[in-house]
């Protein structure tokens, strides 16, 4: 099995998904199922049937959030080098052309939210940012065109 690294936050929110979704989710879909079947003719029932496609996509879910967490490496970014850019870390980056500043967190592909400003590890400008130190240039070929960074530094 693949280990994934993740950070405690990270691995906090999908157990505490998972946990919602067993004992909140499946029991009470579970209750619209039984609710739907009693309305009679099933093979005319559209709340059986959505009740029965949501059925299947909470088994899914729970699935693959154990799947995750059983193969979850939990990464303390506390405990990472501070010389370059590793998973976890939280950097500062300057645009070369604007001068605008930017802060992203790199994290695991579950935990990226560009709103929250992380970033995967495995998105193109996580993978340019992993390994630098302060002071590198770092070039990514957006779909606006190609632009370019500076690392100012790193959390």
């Amino acid at each position: 099995m693949k280990q994934v690294p993740i950070t405690r936050k990270g691995y906090d929110a999908l157990k505490e998904e998972l946990g919602k979704l067993k004992k909140i989710e499946r029991p009470r879909n579970i209750k619209a199922i039984e609710e739907a079947r009693a309305h009679g003719d099933l093979s005319e029932n559209a709340e059986f049937d959505a009740a029965k496609e949501r059925q299947g996509f909470i088994e899914g879910r729970i699935q693959e959030l154990q799947y995750k967490l059983s193969n979850a490496d939990i990464i303390d970014p506390d405990n990472l080098p501070k010389d370059r850019a590793v998973f976890g870390c939280t950097v500062l980056l300057e645009n070369i052309d604007s001068g605008e500043e930017v802060t992203y967190q790199l994290v695991g592909p579950d935990e990226s939210d560009i709103k929250e400003g992380r970033i995967s590890f495995t998105s193109p400008l996580g993978k340019a940012i992993i390994g630098k130190v302060l002071g590198d240039e770092i070039t990514i070929n957006a779909p606006g065109g190609k632009r370019q960074y500076e690392l100012v530094e790193i959390k």
